[in-house]
């Protein structure tokens, strides 16, 4: 090629360049648009196609663990325990110091507990991991207390709620947790101060009315106990209302 025509070949192929990089470099979705699309999946309920964007994400940056965490909430909206239990298992392998993915598989254990009856030692120890890398990461001890109280470690339970209540003062449910192992530890005036307390945070809270209600007939306020009754009945009565935690 001679000098004189080799600028504009130079030219030709810079523009040819210019015209293709759009293509191969913005014109395909990327890992992070994958995430945003799956994000705004479980925004309107569509789980799936959630679950269908985190997997693409995933294949494109198979090494970040907030994608598998993401895909691990899904399943678990989804109530895919077993898959929400390996792709947090999967975030912690990629990132062993990340505490909401421990906080993310106790969750997901102690609900496959709950229905086998299955082992809680598993739950207590990944909410243990989770709070020693965040203290201040409430679930873990709210999730830590209910496993505890289904072992019967009733002041641990209680511990845990209690530490729960510190950092989120306004969760109608735990205090509700709590006022169940008080009350099953014997300390029905502490156990219905705190199904009260439930109630006025939340009074729609249908097991509160009906843990105050057997507290109550268990101190012999038997006219207290049937109104808490009668109103956990309307409740239930009343489709749209929620029952809570129980």
């Amino acid at each position: 090629m001679s000098a004189k025509r080799r600028p504009t070949f130079l030219i030709l192929l810079a523009l040819l360049s210019a015209l293709t990089l759009p293509y191969c470099t913005f014109g395909q979705q990327t890992a992070s648009d994958f995430v945003k699309s799956g994000n705004a999946e479980i925004a309107k309920g569509d789980l799936d196609s959630a679950i269908a964007d985190f997997s693409k994400a995933i294949e494109l940056n198979p090494n970040d663990p907030n994608v598998y965490l993401s895909r691990s909430a899904a399943k678990g909206m989804k109530g895919d325990l077993d898959g929400e239990i390996a792709d947090s298992t999967k975030a912690i392998e990629l990132n062993p110091k990340f505490a909401e993915a421990y906080n993310n598989r106790a969750h997901a254990e102690i609900t496959k507990a709950e229905i086998t009856k299955g082992d809680l030692d598993g739950t207590i120890a990944d909410c243990s991991q989770a709070i020693e890398l965040d203290p201040k990461l409430a679930p873990a001890y709210l999730c830590r207390g209910i496993a505890k109280k289904a072992k019967g470690d009733l002041e641990g339970a209680i511990a845990d709620c209690t530490k729960f209540i510190e950092l989120n003062p306004k969760y109608a449910p735990a205090y509700n947790i709590r006022g169940i192992a008080k009350k099953s530890k014997g300390d029905l005036n502490s156990a219905i101060a705190d199904f009260s307390k439930a109630i006025e945070l939340n009074p729609k809270l249908t097991t509160a009315y009906t843990n105050r209600a057997n507290a109550k007939k268990a101190e012999g306020d038997l006219a207290g106990a049937d109104e808490d009754f009668a109103q956990a009945a309307k409740l239930r009565a009343t489709p749209t209302s929620p029952t809570g935690t129980p």
